[in-house]
């Protein structure tokens, strides 16, 4: 307990030498929301393609397993070694968004897939366009699951972007870094409990936003099932 009461006043207390909180928080939140929207915007559209079309699902699949297999800090200091001293936040950016690609993919091709087929057929049959079957169909009912999937890597990102630090680009992982050749517990520790903190506020924001992006009919359709799905059971019980 003496050890939290000691993390807690280094949280409040000055950072000098180090950058305050603010600073390393605005930074750390920058690569992960820089990583994160670069990843989106390569895995968002290919997994629309796939959960369309119904091609390369394996390809896909198979890709962002051998993406999640890659060991983020490996491929940091790899490609720093590569790219040289003056491209360590290009290092960093693309170590994190090959990170995030394959939630963020997932989640876009899994959102169309999890559609009934049935749904996509009648909007054929009404004489939709396949493009009016994108976007007026299959992306308002595969969007919870999309905004799962950046959730995921944006979480992923937040726990992972501490790395930056070892090569001076700041974050909240300095802390950590810096009080664990100096046995700081109390900056390592209270440095970890600052991530924690972030990493489940933003979970908080996007368990909203994943609840409110569920479409109206959608969320009818289910309250409705489920209550037909309990009559039989009360029936069965009176």
């Amino acid at each position: 307990m003496n050890l939290f009461a000691q993390a807690f006043a280094w949280i409040f207390s000055d950072k000098s030498p180090y950058d305050p909180i603010s600073t390393a928080l605005a930074v750390h939140l920058g690569l992960t929301a820089a990583s994160v929207a670069v990843a989106a915007v390569i895995a968002i559209p290919a997994g629309w393609a796939i959960g369309h079309t119904g091609r390369a699902r394996n390809v896909a699949v198979s890709i962002s397993g051998a993406a999640r297999a890659v060991p983020s800090f490996g491929l940091f200091i790899l490609l720093v070694v590569v790219m040289g001293v003056i491209h360590y936040t290009a290092a960093a950016v693309i170590t994190f968004v090959l990170l995030a690609i394959p939630s963020i993919l997932a989640g876009a091709y899994s959102g169309f897939e999890a559609i009934d087929r049935r749904v996509v057929d009648a909007a054929r049959a009404v004489g939709m366009t396949e493009w009016q079957i994108l976007w007026r169909v299959e992306v308002p009912l595969g969007l919870p699951l999309l905004v799962a999937g950046i959730r995921s890597a944006v979480l992923q990102v937040i726990a992972t972007v501490v790395i930056a630090a070892y090569v001076g680009l700041g974050g909240l992982g300095q802390y950590i870094l810096a009080g664990l050749p100096l046995q700081r517990i109390d900056m390592v520790l209270g440095g970890a409990i600052v991530i924690a903190v972030v990493a489940l506020t933003i979970d908080l924001l996007f368990a909203l936003l994943q609840r409110a992006v569920v479409p109206r009919g959608a969320r009818k359709l289910k309250v409705s099932t489920s209550r037909r799905q309990r009559l039989p059971l009360e029936g069965a019980t009176s």
